[in-house]
């Protein structure tokens, strides 16, 4: 079982509060983070790490200008970085090559020390497929942050090697979760949402309960459930740490951990139904329960990317996943090894290649 340093840290730490506390895991280093623009917590993120003088930030999005807005306030902040601008489009598997192929030609950047895997979507209202032929949320919260990575990862490989006088753990890729996990397993067999609920098998069936419990719709004569699908992609996420350090922790000492941020007003909720939004906002509200901001949404995902207390979970998966900055606890099946092979194979066959590190 894996712990925390600062046992202090909690839901409303923010984000500078942790680079602070761990500037010897940023000064120096090459950090590359998914989905930054003004309105997430991507930007939040980098803007505290920035803080604490990395030698080169790696901002990745979908979207140019959205992405060069933050350059462009973070190095008039902080100069002394090297800030690198990567156009990519998760659910566009050529994009992502394309991206991949980017960075692997920068010579000027040799090493990767953090993959910060952040960008999402979320609640599409009808069901939609990717350019390659994927569910959308499974393609994007998912698949492209696995191809990506995998891309990428000789000069993770190389920033591990250069770091080998460190303890296991320096280099760290980072996937940001959800507890959407608790809504639906991986769907082994129909990750494409292709098959009404009563024709899984019971172990890939999405949580009727906690769905009903919020508002939302689930029936079993149903074949799409937005939620559900936003699930199954947030499960993977923790599912991939899993695969991670099976494939790269013994041998090269590098260390994936997943996260909930927390529940934040972000563009993240940009597809989700405005009438759900505002009664879900209003229950809250009428229970004292806030949500987070932008600072101490990215708090978490710092935690798990810088603490050097942080190790690799043990068989019962306790300490893949961290909440308001401390362990956490997630549903069996998103740290199941059996089951996280399962999506390696899933992930190789959906994208024409596989990895052996």
């Amino acid at each position: 079982m894996t712990a925390t340093t600062h046992t202090e840290f909690d839901k409303d730490t923010e984000a500078l509060s942790v680079a602070t506390a761990f500037p010897e895991a940023i000064k120096g280093r090459t950090i590359l983070i998914t989905g930054v623009n003004k309105l997430g917590i991507g930007y939040t993120t980098a803007e505290a790490l920035a803080s604490k003088a990395p030698k080169c930030l790696i901002l990745a999005g979908r979207s140019p200008s959205k992405v060069q807005e933050c350059i462009d306030i973070l190095g008039a902040q902080y100069p002394n970085t090297d800030y690198r601008l990567l156009e990519v489009d998760l659910s566009s598997q050529a994009s992502v090559r394309t991206a991949g192929s980017i960075v692997m030609g920068w010579s000027g950047v040799p090493t990767i020390d953090l993959v910060i895997n952040n960008a999402g979507v979320m609640n599409l209202p009808q069901r939609t497929l990717s350019a390659d032929g994927i569910e959308m949320h499974f393609a994007t919260n998912h698949l492209g942050h696995f191809l990506l990575s995998n891309l990428v990862m000789p000069k993770v490989i190389a920033a591990a090697e250069k770091a080998s006088s460190s303890a296991p753990g320096f280099v760290r890729i980072i996937n940001v979760s959800s507890v959407g996990t608790r809504v639906s397993p991986l769907r082994v067999s129909d990750v494409n949402f292709t098959k009404p609920v009563k024709e899984l098998p019971e172990s890939e069936k999405p949580n009727f309960a906690l769905l009903k419990a919020a508002y939302l719709p689930a029936e079993e004569d149903m074949v799409y459930i937005p939620f559900a699908a936003y699930g199954q992609s947030k499960t993977s996420n923790v599912l991939f740490s899993v695969g991670l350090n099976d494939r790269l922790y013994d041998k090269h000492g590098i260390l994936s951990l997943a996260l909930h941020p927390g529940e934040m007003l972000s563009e993240l909720s940009r597809h989700t139904d405005k009438e759900w939004l505002e009664k879900i906002s209003e229950f809250r509200a009428a229970q004292g329960i806030d949500f987070k901001s932008l600072e101490a949404g990215a708090s978490t995902t710092l935690v798990a990317a810088l603490d050097p207390k942080l190790s690799r979970p043990g068989a019962d998966g306790k300490g893949y996943f961290l909440s308001d900055c401390r362990i956490g606890n997630v549903e069996p099946y998103a740290v199941d090894e059996g089951i996280a092979r399962k999506l390696w194979e899933l992930s190789e066959d959906f994208v024409g290649e596989s990895f052996t590190w």
